[in-house]
C-alpha cells in the first residue's frame, strides 16, 4: 500500500523494509562522465550516504548497510586505494555531528581491524561516537566479503565442533546466522543497486536469500533521498512468498 504525503508518494508506515543494504556503486563511472578525477565520485557519493542515511531515518527505515570498501577493492590503484581511506577518515570525522543530530548509531562490519592505522582509528572512534544513539542503526560494510565472512563463520563453528562445545547435528540456518556479521539484526529485506549493474558483487550472499532487488541505473553520486523512496515504494508493493506459490 502506498499513501500520499507532502513529498508525494510514500509507503504506509507497515510497508517500510526493516533492513535495507545499497551498493554504493557508480563513483568512478559517474566522476568519467563528468570528466572529474575518480576521487571526485568518491567524495559525493559520500554526501549521497549522508543524504540517503537521513531519508532512511526519517522513514523509519531500522537498519541501513552500505558496502563502503570490498576486499576486491584492494585491486585497485593504490593511489586511489590511499585516497580512498582518506575518505573514510575525512568521514568518520566530519559526519559525527550529522549522525548525532539524526541520532544515529553507526556499526562497521568486514575485516576492518585490518585496514591501515588512520581509517581504523577514524572508524572505532565514529562507532564509539555514535554508540549510545537509539534511531537508526548505519551499518559500513568496510573490507568487507561476503565470500570471507561466511569462511569466518564456518571457522568458527567448526572450532566449536573440534572442542565439542556443538554437536554436528546442531548445526541449522538459524546457527549459522548467529556467526554472521548481521546476527542480532533483522533480516534483510530490500537491497538496491544504483549504477546500472545487475549482480550482487560478493555483498550479503548469505543474507540476501530472500531479500527484494532493486537495480537502478542512478549512478550513486546522483542517488537521492527521492530515488529510495521510489525503490522502498516498489519494495512495499511486492508479495514476498518466500518460496512459496
Amino acid at each position: 500500500m502506498i499513501v500520499p504525503s507532502r513529498h508525494g508518494i510514500e509507503p504506509a508506515p507497515e510497508r517500510i523494509p526493516r533492513h535495507v543494504a545499497i551498493i554504493m556503486d557508480g563513483n568512478r563511472r559517474w566522476a568519467k562522465r563528468h570528466a572529474l578525477p575518480a576521487i571526485e565520485g568518491h567524495r559525493r557519493g559520500i554526501v549521497s550516504l549522508r543524504r540517503v542515511t537521513r531519508k532512511a531515518s526519517d522513514l523509519g527505515v531500522e537498519v541501513l548497510t552500505a558496502y563502503g570498501f570490498s576486499t576486491e577493492n584492494w585491486n585497485r590503484d593504490a593511489r586511489e586505494v590511499s585516497l580512498l581511506f582518506d575518505l573514510c577518515v575525512y568521514f568518520a570525522r566530519n559526519e559525527l555531528a550529522e549522525l548525532q543530530r539524526n541520532n544515529v548509531r553507526v556499526r562497521v562490519i568486514g575485516d576492518w581491524e585490518s585496514l591501515p592505522d588512520s581509517p581504523r582509528r577514524a572508524l572505532a572512534e565514529l562507532q564509539a561516537g555514535t554508540e549510545r544513539n537509539t534511531g537508526l542503526l548505519l551499518n559500513l560494510a568496510v573490507n568487507y566479503s561476503s565470500h570471507a565472512e561466511l569462511e569466518r563463520a564456518v571457522r568458527a563453528i567448526a572450532r566449536e565442533v573440534a572442542e565439542r562445545r556443538l554437536a554436528p547435528d546442531d548445526i541449522d540456518e538459524a546457527l549459522i546466522g548467529r556467526y554472521l556479521y548481521t546476527a542480532d539484526l533483522p533480516e534483510l529485506d530490500l537491497l538496491i543497486r544504483p549504477g546500472g549493474e545487475h549482480r550482487l558483487s560478493n555483498f550479503l550472499l548469505y543474507q540476501a536469500a530472500y531479500a527484494e532487488l532493486v537495480m537502478t541505473d542512478v549512478f550513486w553520486p546522483d542517488f537521492s533521498g527521492d530515488d529510495l523512496l521510489r525503490a522502498i515504494a516498489e519494495f512495499g508493493q511486492r508479495e514476498r512468498r518466500y518460496g512459496g506459490a
